[in-house]
């Protein structure tokens, strides 16, 4: 690691880290991007590629790391035949194509699904975990211990000071939705109840059956037979019993969760989930007779990810805040994805969310193949970014997202780059998403895999 890289990952720690003009930081984000590439370019052998392709040799400008960032979708880039054929080794292989990290050999014969797969790698120090594939075929993302360890520091900083509450164990946690069991996912919850949560208090997690990256893939392989019309009537017959079965739990969960919330109304809470589940959850509460009055004053909120395409009434998250008795300055949102390390905790004066020192912003034309020019005020264009945190995979990805940045002063009086809270996807705008070069990628990686 480069001495510009060890300078911008030490201010993880750092209560200020939000407060530093991005003019301050350009010179040793772009000395760090560069230290990165060197030490990557031979390891990662579709970065390798890439940097032929466009003949780069350094990083000198924000430009010249554009052609070198992963479309989101090179995590997408397995033949979907290896899951549905269950070809762990041409898996392992296609992994390496992606990680600059020696992929271990398996025991197929040890292997009777996918998390058997993952198992095997996570006992060697890889770490796999994958989207919901909520818009089709699952990311897949690679991660090291590394990665791992610095998830656990993250996860309790970003809530802290988006949230204001300090880590003092005196929390009781309340899961109110599903959430995959990944590797990332479980290190998260479990650094969380260790900083928040009273130990005399167990975790309240919401009672569904695990969802693991087997459970996913699963779903994804059989939504793509239905598209295709390739499943077996006795395939959608067990889709579909198996779909009721587990509606029927999730409406049980609902009601749980609500009678836990109210059988620990006294202690501080906090909770957590999509405002879908937290809002299912608040209405069960306030059916059976309870609202802000019967909680604690000192309640927080941890809300992940958007609406994820549920419809909600307008004043949904006034509905949940009034329900729990949340004040307004407990509650916490992040701006992430799988494909990052990293947190963007919105603030609570501005509303917006911050960008650390060591995630390099770039905002591109909607192709992803040219940088916007920076400029005083907000700027809006697709959403990347280079993640120095990362290590088990290059820390470069264009999003899905389209976002506008300020690379100015927030309203809260930090100095850094903030994204404002109006981030859509391409796909919800035009139906559809087209990154200019992940095509290219995607032949490329197969091509190897």
């Amino acid at each position: 690691m480069g001495d510009a890289t060890e300078k911008l990952l030490a201010y993880q720690n750092d209560p200020s880290r939000f407060d530093i003009p991005w003019k301050d930081l350009r010179a040793d984000q772009i000395a760090a991007l560069n230290e990165r590439f060197v030490e990557r370019k031979d390891a990662i052998k579709l970065l390798a590629h890439r940097a032929n392709e466009a003949g780069i040799t350094q990083i000198l400008s924000l430009n010249d790391m554009v052609p070198l960032l992963f479309p989101h979708t090179a995590y997408k880039s397995y033949p979907e035949s290896f899951l549905v054929e269950e070809k762990w080794d041409r898996l392992s292989k296609w992994l390496g194509t992606i990680s600059p990290h020696s992929i271990p050999a398996i025991d197929a014969a040890r292997i009777n699904d996918i998390d058997d797969w993952i198992d095997q790698l996570q006992a060697k120090g890889h770490f796999i975990s994958c989207s919901s594939g909520t818009t089709g075929k699952s990311a897949m993302l690679i991660a090291s211990e590394k990665d791992m360890a610095w998830s656990r520091v993250d996860t309790v900083n970003v809530f802290a000071w988006g949230s204001g509450v300090e880590p003092r164990q005196d929390r009781k946690l309340i899961g109110c939705a599903p959430v995959a069991t990944v590797p990332k996912n479980v290190i998260i919850s479990e650094a969380q109840y260790s900083a928040f949560a009273n130990p005399d208090w167990p975790r309240w997690v919401y009672p569904v059956p695990p969802i693991t990256v087997g459970a996913l893939t699963k779903m994804v392989v059989m939504r793509k037979k239905i598209a295709d019309g390739t499943a077996l009537p006795q395939e959608l017959a067990n889709f579909e019993s198996v779909s009721t079965e587990r509606q029927a739990i999730l409406d049980s969960a609902i009601e749980k969760t609500a009678d836990e919330i109210i059988a620990n109304r006294d202690k501080k809470l906090m909770v957590a989930g999509l405002w879908s589940g937290l809002y299912a959850v608040a209405k069960y509460v306030r059916e059976k007779g309870y609202d802000a009055k019967d909680f604690h004053p000192d309640n927080c909120i941890y809300v992940g990810g958007g609406l994820k395409r549920a419809l909600l009434p307008d004043d949904y998250q006034q509905y949940v805040h009034d329900t729990f008795n949340i004040p307004a300055d407990r509650t916490f949102q992040n701006y992430s994805m799988q494909e990052l390390n990293s947190g963007m905790p919105k603030c609570r004066a501005g509303g917006r969310y911050h960008i650390p020192p060591w995630i390099v912003p770039f905002l591109l034309n909607e192709e992803g193949d040219q940088l916007l020019p920076v400029s005083e005020g907000e700027v809006e264009g697709r959403a990347a970014f280079f993640d120095l945190s990362l290590d088990g995979r290059w820390g470069g990805v264009i999003t899905g997202d389209k976002i506008s940045i300020d690379f100015g002063p927030c309203a809260c009086g930090n100095k850094g780059p903030s994204v404002r809270d109006n981030i859509v996807r391409y796909a919800d705008i035009k139906g559809d998403d087209k990154i200019g070069c992940a095509g290219t990628v995607d032949a490329y990686v197969r091509g190897l895999s």
